[in-house]
Parts: structure tokens; sequence; C-alpha cells
């Protein structure tokens, strides 16, 4: 188990990914309170903002302007997109009036795709390094279970000559394992 503090030592670029969609939920979300808190009356229907100007009709959240047409029209929230029916979404602004709303989209989508492949590709190289170091602990115990096993084995041959040099010494040498029943 590997704490987390190490985990980021040893992937900097998810560190950087994830300050970078830190800064954008944070602009995103101060974005939308700047336009809340702006003094404006949030009770004038968006329709009343047609004919005016982007600016005017988007200081309210919940309008959507249509450039083409220069409608100011509740944002259709049934739908996660407007429709081509109230307005074509490279014409379409919300929020912003110089944010393109179809350029919006594609480019959150993007974010989203490469925020969700890098997080991907940081699961797959913690789980390969985990690997690797796995594979390098095994080899290591390996190789001293073998070091184990080989002084084990060159005590054990030590015995042996010990105790048969033992059994030379008093007579008790056994040539022949049958030797010592042959002679009762």
């Amino acid at each position: 188990p590997q704490s987390s503090s190490s985990i980021s030592l040893k992937m900097p670029g998810l560190n950087k990914i994830l300050a970078l969609v830190f800064a954008l939920n944070s602009y995103f979300i101060l974005s939308a309170e700047a336009q809340t808190s702006n003094p404006s009356p949030d009770s004038v229907p968006c329709a009343l903002r047609s004919n005016t100007s982007c600016d005017e009709c988007l200081q309210n959240v919940t309008c959507l302007w249509c450039i083409p047409t220069k409608q100011c029209v509740d944002y259709p929230v049934r739908n996660i997109l407007p429709s081509k029916s109230v307005c074509p979404l490279s014409d379409a602004r919300w929020g912003l009036c110089w944010v393109n709303f179809q350029i919006l989209i594609i480019t959150m989508s993007v974010l989203a795709g490469v925020i969700i492949i890098a997080i991907f590709v940081c699961c797959f190289c913690c789980c390969k390094c985990e690997r690797i170091g796995n594979k390098r602990e095994d080899a290591k115990v390996e190789r001293q279970t073998r070091a184990r096993k080989a002084r084990q084995k060159a005590r054990r041959t030590e015995m042996q000559l010990r105790h048969d040099e033992i059994r030379q010494k008093y007579g008790l040498a056994k040539d022949n394992p049958y030797a010592r029943m042959d002679d009762h």
C-alpha cells in the first residue's frame, strides 16, 4: 500500500492535470457567480430582452442569445443542447457573448476525453509500475531463497563429512549399509 504522496511524486503529470481541472472548474464557477451576483433584474423574462444586445440578454444566466435572429430566449433546460429550431449551435451564445456555444461544447468534450484518457493512462502506468515492482520483489525473494538453499546444502554436506570423519575415527564407517547385519 502506497501513500498518496508517494504516488503523486511519481506522477507529476497527474498533478498538472488535476490543477488544470481545478482551475477550469474554478473559472466556470466564478464566472457563473459573477453573472448571478450582478445587480440585474432576473425577474425580467428573456423574451423581453430580444432585439437588444447579447450582453444585456446574457445578464440572466437562464437566457440564450441567437445572433442571426437577435432573439433572447429561455435556455431549453429539458434538452442538454438547444435544438436547431431554437437557434443553430454555431450562432447560439450562452454565458459569454464571445464564446461560440458549438466551440464551447466541442472544447469541453475534447477536454473531458483528454482527462479520461489521461486517467486511464495514469492508472495503466501505475499498475504497470506496480507489476514491475512486484516482479523485482519476486526476483529478489527467489535469489534469496536460492542462496539460502545453497547455504543449507553446503551446511548439510559439511555435517555429513564431519559425521563420516567421526564414524571413520571410531571404526563405524559404513561402506556397505548391510555390513553390520553380516557381522551378527
